[in-house]
């Protein structure tokens, strides 16, 4: 296990024991609108206060790149940990019992450690570079599925981007006629770790952010996934375009996809 994986248990725990306190209570969370369709509350920066402050107990000089109050750069840049501290917040907001706690930590920009903690269900998804990933401490791994015939896969729709709308229901009538059936559950992060733990065949989505992606990416590698851009590259978290699951569904998928895909994404 990396040493940073149980600072991040720790700091997603605390995060969760916030955000589970205030599920369904009707309060006033302040909700904003950061940009259209995209809110935060003052659960979400709470929950992101909390993991900072577990984390700098015991790594003060480290830097940060989280959702809410984005990039801090400490004194040890190397070390840096990217945060979403709740992921699904229209989902939390409606009191849609699906959201997760999204942690990672990169050392020179590489993901050594990573956490995805849905505190509902009580399900801590992690792994450590080239050890494995787990759910609750037992392995896990992707499924073996071989094609789309049958397969299950999830997706998040671009409301952040809707001038992307007919090229993202372009992809998505390719593939959904190739698939068993496609689920839109509103959290990325547990899109992926759900491929890491073969509850779903793959995952697509365009227009995510590093937070969104930076720890299930590591999850699904480590369950014997892959993750990649559209073009089948690694350029996933600067474009936040995300294609995951085993390596023949992947396959598979940007083959159906590709012909439909606007060039910027190609």
């Amino acid at each position: 296990m990396h040493p940073m994986l149980n600072i991040a248990v720790r700091a997603a725990r605390a995060a969760g024991k916030i955000l589970v306190k205030n599920f369904g209570v009707e309060v006033d969370l302040n909700v904003q609108t950061k940009s259209q369709n995209d809110f935060v509350t003052e659960l979400d920066k709470a929950a992101e206060s909390a993991i900072i402050r577990t984390i700098q107990k015991a790594y003060p000089d480290h830097s940060f790149l989280a959702e809410e109050s984005g990039e801090q750069v400490g004194k040890e840049a190397d070390h840096k940990w990217i945060i979403d501290p709740l992921d699904g917040t229209t989902n939390y907001l409606r009191g849609v019992p699906h959201f997760a706690i999204s942690i990672a930590y990169l050392y020179k920009d590489v993901v050594q450690a990573a956490v995805v903690y849905d505190p509902l269900r009580e399900e801590l998804f992690t792994a450590s570079k080239g050890q494995g990933a787990q759910l609750n401490g037992k392995r896990i791994r992707a499924t073996k599925q071989r094609d789309l015939n049958g397969a299950l896969l999830a997706t998040g729709f671009p409301f952040k981007r809707k001038d992307m709308t007919k090229d993202y229901l372009a992809v998505f009538s390719a593939l959904f006629e190739h698939t068993a059936d496609m689920r839109r559950n509103g959290s990325a992060a547990l899109d992926l770790v759900y491929v890491a733990n073969g509850r779903i065949d793959g995952f697509w989505e365009f227009s995510l952010k590093p937070w969104d992606i930076a720890a299930g990416q590591l999850i699904v590698r480590e369950a014997g996934g892959i993750v990649t851009d559209f073009a089948g590259g690694h350029g996933f978290m600067r474009s936040g375009n995300v294609v995951a699951g085993n390596p023949k569904v992947v396959q598979h998928l940007l083959t159906k996809a590709r012909p439909h895909l606007p060039e910027s994404l190609k």
